[in-house]
């Protein structure tokens, strides 16, 4: 069967518990997910989120929030002037 079958075929609550299992590293009945099985389900919960959930409710999301109308970036502080004195006194 094709990754993208499979995709159509999940349903919200399959992409739970994929989701939990990636998390915890385990299936529900207890047993340890392989390196490849982890990687498969994450695999899957990205790209079922990608096609059926609002960015901001995606695994990975970073709200950078948002600027006001007319709102500046913040720019960088003067760099200070370091004025080296040596001690010509021994």
């Amino acid at each position: 069967m094709e990754f993208e079958s499979i995709l159509g075929m999940m349903t919200p609550e399959v992409h739970e518990g994929l989701r939990t299992a990636v998390e915890i590293g385990r299936w529900p009945d207890g047993t340890r997910l392989s390196v490849e099985q982890r990687e498969l389900c994450m695999q899957a919960v990205i790209a079922w989120e990608s096609r059926y959930l609002p960015a901001e409710d995606r695994v990975g999301h970073i709200d950078r929030g948002s600027k006001a109308e007319g709102e500046l970036c913040a720019t960088p502080a003067e760099p200070e002037v370091i004025r080296i004195i040596r001690d010509r006194g021994h």
